[in-house]
């Protein structure tokens, strides 16, 4: 039916758009009621897991599913589900559909967590990159050098101290520091402690639970602010073409 046709209707039957309305509301309120009934079905199914969401979406009669911070899919009934990639192959290259989506929950996740994190802004810091860094990494170190060499970018470093007690004893020593940022690039520049407390409240265990959700399991990692994992230590040239290919 066009939308000229539709028009039409409505203005020789005024009932006709309460009506339309009214079940255009119905629809979508049975449609939540069907992803809400999905989310608890499988919430008594997987008792020992967080079932985060359940989406439907716009292909075979699939409910994306946000599993302990993991993308999968279920059917409607929610009896099954998989993990692994969808691809939309309508236009090429192939589009992965399943990574798209990944990369929005983790840059949302991301986003909520940056009070966890150690902020550095750089030029107008119209780019964002988050770092998982271990104060006693070598590679961090590196890393540093590389990020020094990068404009117009906002970092978010969360302290992950993965090699000792002593990475743990400097994370908190330059999360408690007046100047963060400050203390932590002399930090990793030197290799030295930030002097004062490393007694306050700290961010740490915030971070594990995203290390474990992430399977970040060596510092460096590195993420863009779209969601994409870049993997670990990489050049400033690197960054910067993986920066430029965010849209």
């Amino acid at each position: 039916m066009s939308t000229n046709r539709n028009v039409a209707i409505v203005l020789a039957f005024p009932g006709l758009a309460l009506a339309a309305a009214l079940f255009s509301a119905l629809f979508s309120g049975l449609a939540c009621a069907d992803e809400a009934s999905i989310q608890k079905a499988l919430q008594a199914r997987l008792p020992n897991m967080k079932v985060e969401s359940a989406t439907k979406i716009p292909f075979g009669g699939l409910y994306e599913v946000i599993l302990d911070g993991e993308l999968v899919y279920t059917d409607e009934k929610a009896e099954y589900f998989f993990g692994g990639n969808i691809y939309d192959i309508r236009t090429l290259p192939p589009r992965n559909v399943t990574l798209a989506r990944t990369n929005q929950v983790v840059a949302a996740a991301f986003s909520k967590a940056r009070d966890l994190a150690i902020k550095r802004v750089r030029g107008n810091g119209e780019r964002t990159i988050y770092t998982f860094e271990d104060p006693n990494c070598s590679f961090c170190k590196a890393l540093q050098k590389e990020l020094a060499q990068i404009d117009n970018i906002t970092i978010y470093t969360f302290p992950t101290p993965l090699l000792s007690d002593d990475s743990v004893e400097k994370s908190l020593a330059a999360w408690c520091s007046k100047d963060r940022a400050s203390a932590w690039e002399t930090m990793m520049s030197t290799g030295a402690k930030p002097e004062g407390s490393m007694s306050c409240p700290h961010p740490l265990d915030g971070i594990a639970v995203l290390t474990q959700r992430y399977q970040i399991q060596s510092t460096p990692a590195i993420f863009l602010g779209d969601g994409t994992r870049i993997g670990g230590m990489r050049t400033a040239a690197d960054i910067e073409k993986a920066l430029a290919a965010v849209r």
